[in-house]
């Protein structure tokens, strides 16, 4: 049993066979997704795709790429609602920045200022964090550890990067592995998996994108948590069995709800 814990399940790949998706993860022993709020004027998908099924939960948040859609107060009104179980996603993504100088500093600090009052709502709400991170491990990690460890709000770097310095999070944060490891020039994930303590370990898709072998160039989707399973299992040495179940521990211990949905065996 496997606990996909980011998959964009609202995306609009996914419109004309959500059903057919949803049953294959089952299927596959996938018996939990979490959907990331990625962009606002998507989070009233994905709170309609979560209420039609039992043990898909969503989070609400604000990719750095729409950091100009912001609303607080539209976050606030998700994040009252049970099934909205995280904030996020919300970080850094310096990978497309202006050429300009001046117009590159002022988006990276628009980026930061978003993330920041993420981090806040948060504190605020109790619920954990949701980060992406891609070309930004420094700023990152200063922020981190001066809003959120400080605050005491845990969460999750979403598809971790193997960054060494990222991995000094681990007393706050979870690391979620996606398809990355299965590509055949992830030898930094592969190097640094097993110096990620196995109790923050957690797997996802990123669905429909970074799709694993051996299905690339397809259209991702979390039934295929398994193969980046399989390859976490050949690189630690630990059992497929054995390693779903300790990160989907992991998971519930973070997302409280999946807990409460597998004690009550409503998936599936």
């Amino acid at each position: 049993m496997i606990i996909d814990t980011h998959c964009h399940l609202d995306d609009s790949r996914f419109e004309g066979d959500l059903d057919d998706v949803i049953q294959r993860a089952k299927e596959a022993q996938i018996y939990g997704i979490l959907i990331p709020g990625a962009d606002i004027f998507d989070l009233p998908k994905a709170k309609n795709i979560s209420y039609k099924n039992d043990n898909v939960f969503y989070a609400a948040g604000v990719h750095p790429y729409h950091h100009k859609d912001y609303q607080q107060s539209v976050l606030e009104e998700y994040l009252q609602d049970e099934r909205c179980i995280a904030v996020g996603e919300c970080g850094l993504d310096y990978f497309r920045l202006p050429k300009d100088d001046d117009k590159k500093i002022e988006e990276k600090e628009a980026q930061k200022e978003v993330f920041i009052a993420q981090i806040k709502l948060a504190a605020k709400f109790n619920k954990p964090l949701i980060v992406h991170i891609r070309e930004a491990n420094q700023d990152s990690f200063d922020i981190l550890n001066e809003y959120a460890v400080s605050a005491g709000v845990i969460g999750v770097l979403h598809c971790y990067n193997a960054s060494e310095l990222l991995l000094e999070l681990k007393e706050n944060f979870y690391f979620a592995i996606g398809g990355v490891l299965t590509f055949q020039n992830a030898k930094n994930l592969s190097d640094i998996l097993p110096k990620i303590p196995k109790e923050r370990l957690l797997f996802e898709t990123d669905a429909p994108y970074l799709t694993p072998h051996p299905h690339r160039g397809e259209r991702n989707e979390p039934s295929y948590t398994k193969y980046v399973v399989e390859k976490a299992s050949e690189i630690l040495n630990i059992s497929t069995e054995d390693l779903s179940k300790l990160s989907s521990k992991n998971a519930e211990r973070i997302f409280k709800a999946f807990n409460k949905a597998n004690s009550a065996k409503i998936f599936g």
